[in-house]
């Protein structure tokens, strides 16, 4: 008894099914479709494969090649004579400071570096530490200095606030150190990038550095 639609057919003894043999084009079609699949396969190991290699390649070269920011460090700064300055009159502030480059491939190119001196939150004076310059990579520049005369001033009220603090016998100071800087890396080079380094520092009664702000690391910022 024969079934349509391509059902197997029922036989009188046992009533087994008879197995269907498929024609040469489906055996083809069926070879075909499982090369394709096999060679898609083995399409995309090859590119995640070659994904994996360039991302560990990319990561190994970001390690060594990323730029850290300078470090700058405050390693002197004292008033000789703190307590006998008349209005900062006669004052000088004798100051050291280090801008170091840890980066093994990576050099800095400086435009000129200012300092300012602040006191209470206000400018007593400055100066321009360096003209523009390159720093090599594992490199430490040093900056020192004397500040005095009349690049230093103080107001009437910071004057009046400097006397109480000396009076405590301790008078907290702020170097801020500015800048351009442009990585290079080989031979690219990046844009430029605005620099700003925050170094607070005390001195006491004698006008030296206190203890704990000497070769204090400073902070840095990119603005």
């Amino acid at each position: 008894m024969r079934f349509q639609n391509d059902l197997p057919v029922q036989t009188a003894a046992g009533n087994r099914p008879m197995k269907r043999h498929h024609t040469a084009r489906y055996y083809a079609h069926r070879v075909k479709e499982s090369l394709t699949t096999r060679v898609s396969k083995l399409i995309c190991a090859i590119f995640l494969a070659l994904l994996f290699l360039v991302g560990i390649i990319t990561f190994i070269l970001w390690l060594s090649l990323r730029p850290h920011r300078p470090r700058f460090h405050v390693r002197e700064f004292s008033i000789p004579g703190l307590g006998q300055a008349n209005r900062f009159a006669n004052a000088q502030i004798i100051f050291n400071v280090t801008s170091r480059n840890s980066n093994q491939n990576v050099g800095f190119y400086y435009d000129a570096i200012h300092m300012t001196v602040n006191f209470n939150e206000q400018s007593i004076g400055g100066e321009t530490l360096a003209l523009p310059f390159y720093q090599e990579p594992k490199n430490t520049t040093i900056f020192a200095g004397i500040l005095g005369g009349y690049s230093l001033k103080l107001t009437a009220n910071q004057w009046r606030q400097f006397t109480a603090d000396m009076s405590r016998g301790v008078v907290i100071f702020s170097i801020e150190l500015s800048s351009t800087i442009r990585f290079k890396i080989s031979t690219w080079e990046s844009k430029r990038h605005r620099i700003r380094a925050t170094c607070p520092v005390g001195v006491g009664a004698d006008g030296s550095i206190l203890a704990i702000d000497k070769d204090k690391r400073c902070q840095v910022y990119f603005i």
